[in-house]
């Protein structure tokens, strides 16, 4: 197994609530990691017909069966038990007793919070990491890593990626969709996802996406929920202030996997890759996610923005820092050139004192440490050893 960035984290965690709560993407490796930390708890998974109705039918008798503890995995499939999960840490309240996967974050989130607040510590397991994938091997160029993507499986067992990544996206409307919701068109929402691909890291119009699916803004919104429900998109929120100025407020789309954006806009090489008008749009998705990753793999929240006012100008990525904000501009091309800082440079004149740093992040292999312009300029390939790594 690689060694996942997250493991410090969530050991720690579970040596301080009765219950850790682990969720994420399916295959982003969370059954591997229980596995790897708590390799002497009994394992229960409610994918399993027969244990999931047995959990349904008789909640109590099936927690019974593992009062000492144990990993369940897929714990939306059987919100009946929570309540009684809540029961039994509050009658022994021993740390790391119980660890409960699932994939389907809103769900799931809001049966956690509901029936075990204070009990629980939630993390986020999303696939691999830049730095993560460095440890297995070198990453290959950077059109090959945007075709490739980041989930475990491709990389563990040398998968390819097409195959996995359409493998990926069938088993996730055949197994989760219909779980979620009564999708009754699923070649309509199967267009309406490519649709979102090819909206990547642009300012989200459902208006407009609606209408390119053939379906209302009512079931464009209802969708994209899904799509955020299970870890498909992620939706990059706007910067907004207390200003006079004007800002956009509408948010840009991302996808949690770039390899599966990739093949949803049907590229099948590096070379198509390198050469289709999103790269950028691909690229950018590859360093948000990135910082994402980084973020829950330290227990931290997924607070991330982007800025952008009425006239055009923006920074890609604002990142907390305390109270002050640290920003990223994303170019994918190879040669830096002064507007590559122009974003920077108006975000500082226009909000003095909001920043605690900022840099620049492209598609080259060669660092600045201090640019011309007076901002560092980092390689992609910088991401894979991060400081303190």
């Amino acid at each position: 197994m690689i060694p996942r960035d997250i493991a410090p984290i969530a050991t720690e965690l579970a040596g301080r609530y009765p219950v850790l709560t682990l969720t994420g993407p399916r295959q982003s490796g969370k059954t591997t990691l229980c596995r790897t930390l708590f390799p002497k708890k009994p394992y229960v998974t409610l994918e399993d017909p027969h244990t999931r109705r047995f959990a349904e039918e008789d909640p109590r008798g099936f927690l019974k069966g593992i009062e000492g503890g144990a990993v369940v995995e897929e714990i939306q499939r059987a919100p009946q038990i929570a309540p009684y999960l809540q029961a039994m840490v509050d009658a022994d309240p021993t740390p790391g007793r119980f660890i409960l996967t699932g994939n389907q974050q809103f769900e799931l989130m809001s049966q956690v919070s509901q029936s075990l607040a204070g009990r629980t510590a939630v993390l986020q397991l999303l696939p691999f990491s830049l730095a993560e994938v460095a440890r297995l091997h070198r990453a290959p160029p950077l059109a090959q890593t945007l075709l490739t993507g980041f989930l475990p499986r491709i990389h563990d067992q040398g998968l390819d990626p097409s195959e996995a990544l359409g493998d990926y996206f069938t088993t996730y409307v055949e197994r989760d969709l219909r779980r979620l919701t009564a999708v009754h068109d699923t070649q309509r929402f199967e267009r309406f996802v490519r649709l979102c691909a090819g909206r990547i890291g642009q300012i989200l119009n459902l208006t407009s996406l609606g209408n390119d699916a053939g379906v209302s803004h009512v079931t464009a919104r209802a969708w994209l929920a899904l799509l955020e429900a299970s870890y498909i998109v992620h939706v990059l929120p706007p910067w907004l202030t207390n200003t006079s100025k004007r800002l956009v407020k509408s948010p840009k789309l991302y996808f949690h996997d770039v390899g599966l954006a990739c093949w949803l806009l049907g590229l099948r090489s590096a070379d198509q890759v390198s050469r289709d008008p999103l790269f950028g749009g691909l690229f950018e998705n590859l360093v948000i996610m990135d910082a994402l990753k980084t973020r829950f793999n330290q227990g931290e929240s997924a607070e991330m923005y982007f800025f952008r006012d009425a006239t055009g100008h923006e920074v890609d990525l604002l990142i907390p820092s305390g109270r002050k904000l640290r920003a990223v501009e994303i170019k994918a091309g190879a040669t830096v050139n002064t507007d590559y800082f122009r974003g920077l440079r108006n975000f500082t004149a226009t909000f003095p004192g909001a920043l605690d740093g900022g840099s620049v992040v492209y598609g080259g292999d060669t660092d600045q440490a201090q640019s011309d312009c007076g901002w560092p300029v980092f390689s992609w390939e910088r991401l894979q050893h991060p400081p303190g790594r």
